[in-house]
């Protein structure tokens, strides 16, 4: 613990020095970064107007959101959930399908893949090198993992994307990055009340009602959302409820706290792998062991969190503290049981100083949290508990200290400076006492480091912004990557962090008819944490090592062209989005791979839209995402799985009531095609040749999806 006290002295004394004006003109107040065009990410944000003005002092409005990620040096993107409004939104990636950068696919429910600039390229399950956040508070687990069920997308306001170092703001320094989640408030609800109905192919049905009010100081907003749907594969059944309470209380003028209540539950029966042969021709099939073991996913969540904010004379100060209890039973290759608290405390201070006449603007934080998991195994018997196989305690912690300076030493220059301090734990205790486990293990290993991050803006004109930055991240291991599964028993593998310097430059912003957001970025890694599946049909864990040495580049592009306007009436036309990912993830020189591509994640991912929009309340956005070229299965690159195009359209109409229609048509075409893989290190080594391997979750087939919304 005194190192790491020690080296968040030296963050701050970083931070202090890079505060220092060294020569410079004195600052103009027209420095300040107001670039709401920033939203500006595809087809669906083009138009986003909120409508909203007012916030509080724990969450402030959907403008203020906005205008403070503009400000961040480096690449980051914001969604405002207006957008969502009149669209299906049923996951994650149809919150966050027009973000570039950002690779989100479906496997099957709501589990994802979600990747930013190759996090957790090779992980074929959960989350792992991106930090989850709602309300700026972690959602992530103490050991780093993470899952997707609690965030529903018709209960939130605005989403955030800090890719890589960029979210060292929350104090995440991860190679992904952060995603926060922001649900609304009765102060930034779009509405008091609203109701919707949706649903459509594959037996789908979901319903919605929010309600907030505001009395005096009491600001109360309740969310609940019920779905069930039979899925597009067989055994894929899945039904969620999710629950949300949002309490703010102004305590006085100058303090507010804000209690955030959630619970979420997830049924989910698991259809597994597939062979590619199968993907391709027989896609609704379910893998045989994913029926004959009953797979499935059962997770009950809690989560209590609380934000109290302060007004000071100088900045303001926030207190975060949260705690979450998940229960998760988990019949796979073995039935997982495991019930876990995860708790935490993180105070936050940010303010704006005069240094002889410039602008300084300093963020200061610190955060706690630690958890303990009871991770029991037992044989799966079609779904249910048979023998004990592992009795085993995981324990988790971390002490963060975390600071960013922003100084504009120019009118419309800043220098950016920042720094991370970290110690993280992870404990796993085996109690044995079992037939097949009868001798108790232990294991410890602490993770320590220092990431800087230093780089420049530059705002030549107010609706453009010009970026870039050096960043050092470290990605620690979660228990999923420490805890293997061998043919013989479960073991603790002592990994290394993996670490990054991540070199970007970019630019953003508005001009004329134009809307831009361009990202040119390299990451080059040591140890960085790379999985394979060492049996993907029987669903049983990846393996992970360290490979010695890696590359991660890539571009991250997002233009918008407004091409008419007036068309059939005044406020009418149409606009054109491109938004473009390309990823290079490489090995250098590892000792089995090579120089080879890493597998899991294909080179360029594209999305086209066209958009109209009439003032009467109708749109119509028909879309083309392409993968020309489909990624590799394994790191050995004997086998990859064809490229795909989808054709979709969204349409619908907003009445001035406040009721909208809506409907949502995906692969029109009814295109065959490999949504994710479970990566392997060898397809052709696998038994029975690669046309065996039983590795691909297959997309989903010609889908129309449809829903009614009312607010008022």
């Amino acid at each position: 613990m005194p190192r790491l006290f020690r080296a968040g002295r030296c963050a701050a004394l970083l931070l202090s020095a890079c505060a220092t004006p060294a020569a410079a003109q004195p600052q103009s107040s027209a420095a300040s970064v107001t670039l709401s065009e920033l939203s500006v990410v595809g087809a669906a944000a083009a138009d986003a107007s909120s409508g909203e003005t007012r916030g509080s002092l724990s969450v402030p409005s959907v403008d203020r959101q906005r205008a403070a990620l503009a400000g961040t040096v480096g690449s980051v993107a914001f969604v405002d959930a207006a957008t969502l409004q009149d669209r299906y939104a049923n996951t994650l990636r149809d919150v966050l399908k027009d973000v570039p950068g950002v690779y989100v696919q479906e496997r099957y429910g709501q589990e994802l893949r979600l990747s930013v600039r190759g996090s957790g390229i090779a992980r074929a399950f959960h989350l792992r090198g991106i930090e989850l956040l709602q309300d700026g508070i972690p959602l992530n687990l103490a050991d780093g993992s993470g899952d997707f069920y609690q965030v529903d997308p018709l209960a939130l306001r605005s989403v955030e994307v800090y890719k890589g170092g960029n979210a060292l703001t929350f104090g995440a320094t991860t190679m992904g990055g952060a995603v926060n989640v922001v649900t609304p408030t009765a102060y930034t609800a779009l509405a008091p009340n609203i109701l919707r109905v949706d649903g459509g192919s594959f037996g789908t049905i979901r319903e919605q009602a929010q309600m907030s009010r505001i009395d005096g100081p009491l600001d109360v907003l309740v969310n609940a959302t019920l779905t069930n749907s039979d899925g597009f594969r067989a055994h894929e059944a899945q039904a969620t409820k999710n629950f949300n309470v949002n309490i703010g209380y102004r305590i006085a003028p100058d303090i507010e706290t804000r209690f955030y209540l959630g619970t979420y539950l997830t049924d989910q029966k698991l259809p597994g792998t597939l062979t590619l042969g199968q993907s391709l021709t027989t896609p609704t099939l379910a893998n045989p062991a994913a029926i004959t073991g009953n797979q499935s996913r059962k997770v009950e969540t809690e989560r209590i969190a609380n934000r109290t904010s302060f007004l000071l004379d100088v900045g303001k100060l926030d207190v975060d503290t949260w705690a979450i209890h998940k229960s998760l039973y988990h019949p796979i290759f073995q039935a997982i049981d495991q019930d876990g608290w995860t708790y935490g405390i993180s105070p936050h201070w940010a303010g704006t100083f005069d240094l002889g006449g410039f602008r300084d603007d300093v963020v200061l934080g610190l955060r706690a949290f630690a958890g303990q998991n009871s991770a029991l195994q037992f044989v799966n018997v079609r779904g249910q508990r048979g023998a004990q196989t592992l009795n085993s305690l995981q324990s988790a912690s971390s002490v963060e200290a975390y600071g960013e300076n922003r100084f504009w030493f120019l009118p419309d220059v800043a220098l950016m400076t920042g720094a991370k301090a970290f110690s993280s734990n992870r404990t796993f205790s085996d109690k044995g006492g079992l037939p097949g486990n009868p001798r108790p293990r232990f294991a410890d290993v602490t993770y320590e480091g220092l990431n800087p991050k230093v780089g420049l803006l530059w705002q030549p004109r107010p609706d453009i912004q010009v970026f870039g930055d050096v960043v050092r991240s470290r990605d620690v291991p979660d228990f999923s990557d420490l805890v293997q599964q061998n043919l013989l028993s479960t073991t603790f593998v002592p990994l290394r962090a993996q670490r990054a310097w991540t070199y970007e430059a970019g630019a953003r912003g508005r001009f004329g008819r134009l809307a831009f957001d361009v990202t040119l970025y390299r990451s080059d890694l040591r140890d960085e944490l790379i999985n394979f599946a060492t049996n993907p049909g029987l669903n049983i864990p990846a393996a992970t090592f360290n490979t010695p040495r890696s590359v991660h580049q890539g571009v991250e592009a997002a233009v918008t062209l407004d091409l008419v306007r007036d068309l059939a009436g005044t406020g009418d036309g149409f606009s054109l989005t491109q938004i473009w990912t390309h990823n290079d993830f490489r090995f250098v020189g590892d000792p089995v791979f090579g120089n080879n591509r890493i597998a899991g994640i294909p080179a360029d991912v594209l999305r086209t839209v066209l958009s109209y929009r009439h003032p009467s309340g109708f749109h119509v956005a028909p879309s083309l995402d392409w993968v020309p070229q489909g990624a590799f299965a394994d790191h050995a690159n004997t086998l990859r799985v064809p490229g795909y195009a989808l054709l979709g359209v969204e349409a619908g109409i907003d009445f001035a009531d406040g009721v909208a229609l809506f409907v949502d048509a995906r692969n029109l075409t009814n295109a065959r095609y490999v949504s994710d893989i479970a990566v392997v290190a060898n397809a052709a080594a696998t038994a029975g040749g690669a046309g065996a391997l039983a590795a691909f979750y297959p997309g989903s087939g010609r889908s129309v999806f449809g829903g009614i919304r009312a607010a008022f």
